[in-house]
């Protein structure tokens, strides 16, 4: 079991990292500050250590500084987490040996895929390092996932996943506008697999292009499967990682399978975070612009990252922002939460962007998101992610919702 030291001086942020943790088996250690931070590691040694930036006393890079000068400690992954997106401060922080940072507020499968990717590489340095008689444990769980990963992409041929369509619903009239893509795993092997175990695998694997690739195939083919069905104004969304869409022949791919179904670009819609457009934004920009271009939607998941960020919002050639569940979350009674949605909502709207809520879950929520003209909403409320035939049983029996 992996051990993460989590060294953040905010009381719930470092709760819910600890929490998040222990929840994914891995074994976390907490401190409350940077100096208690450096004490914890160098007589806990963990595998991994996770490192608010900006503390009181002792930052995010005294931290970094005192931990690299220590032979004991030295190679101990060190991912950064930070409400600023400033290149200048990633860069300073990377140059310190930091090896990878992470912007607030990050989702689940960021965070995960983050020390995934870490975990593995610090791994292969161990056993590099290593004497030759020692053993390396690697965790049986990860090792047997990652076997069975392989097997389901190369062997059998992608046939034990499958798309899943959640409903985004427009408030205003009721209808079924849109929905979000989700990828389901059903090993023959080890059941059911949650997408927070075996995405960030993926990507730290590289596994996610091929399957990335499938399911970009599968949603074109079942957008026109939907068509001939007489559903023509849904608007379909697809969440790519930070590889795949740095990949050479990604446009080309989007490109194909779209014009392969016959299908209008716009009913295609592209769903990336904004820490992947803020680590490397110009590269970034260059494709967004080619694919809205072509008439492909583009929106922004996760939305709330950091004021830095607002700075190039206007800049980006995007319809949608989805503001992430953390900010709807019991929205009603949290007025900073309820402070921050409206201002996006209102932000959204002065630069003509559609505006999504997700993580949608009670009546309360849905008032107040209608009450401040947010446009759509994605959850619980209103549907639980959906196989294709029962989405299309919804789109059938739900014309338009009562909410």
């Amino acid at each position: 079991m992996p051990r993460i030291l989590v060294i953040e001086d905010e009381d719930s942020v470092r709760e819910n990292l600890v929490d998040l943790l222990e929840a994914e088996d891995f074994e976390p250690i907490a401190a409350a500050n940077g100096k208690i931070g450096i004490d914890l590691a160098t007589s806990e040694i963990p595998d991994l250590i996770l490192c608010d930036m900006m503390m009181p006393e002792v930052d995010g890079y005294g931290v970094l500084t005192a931990l690299r000068q220590d032979p004991l400690t030295a190679t101990i992954p060190f991912i950064f987490l930070t409400a600023k997106s400033a290149k200048a401060d990633f860069r300073q922080g990377m140059d310190m040996g930091a090896d990878d940072y992470l912007t607030k507020p990050f989702t689940r499968a960021e965070l995960l895929s983050a020390i995934m990717n870490r975990l593995e590489k610090y791994a292969n340095l161990k056993k590099y390092l290593a004497p030759k008689n020692t053993v390396i444990q690697l965790s049986p769980k990860m090792q047997l996932l990652e076997i069975s990963l392989h097997q389901a992409i190369n062997e059998h041929n992608f046939q034990e996943f499958e798309v899943y369509y959640q409903p985004i619903i427009d408030i205003a009239s009721g209808k079924i506008v849109a929905a979000e893509s989700l990828l389901r795993w059903k090993s023959s092997k080890l059941g059911m697999v949650s997408p927070t175990e075996f995405i960030p695998l993926a990507e730290s694997t590289g596994l996610i292009i091929p399957l990335g690739k499938w399911v970009l195939k599968s949603v074109c083919q079942q957008i026109r499967s939907w068509h001939n069905a007489g559903f023509y104004s849904l608007t379909i969304a697809v969440n790519f990682s930070v590889l795949e869409f740095n990949q050479p022949d990604f446009i080309d791919k989007v490109v194909n399978f779209i014009e392969t179904n016959n299908l209008q670009p716009n009913c295609l819609e592209i769903e990336i975070t904004e820490s992947m457009i803020m680590q490397d934004f110009n590269s970034a920009i260059a494709t967004m612009n080619k694919l809205h271009s072509l008439g492909v939607k583009i929106a922004i998941d996760d939305f709330g990252t950091g004021y830095t960020s607002l700075i190039y919002l206007k800049n980006l050639p995007i319809d949608t922002l989805k503001i992430d569940r953390y900010f709807i979350q019991n929205i009603a009674n949290d007025y900073q939460k309820s402070a921050i949605t409206k201002a996006l909502i209102q932000m959204g709207h002065n630069l003509n962007l559609q505006i999504v809520a997700e993580g949608v879950e009670t009546e309360a929520e849905l008032s107040f998101l209608r009450q401040h003209d947010c446009d759509s909403i994605q959850g619980f409320l209103i549907s639980r992610p959906l196989p294709a035939a029962e989405f299309e049983k919804f789109l059938l029996n739900n014309k338009s919702l009562s909410i």
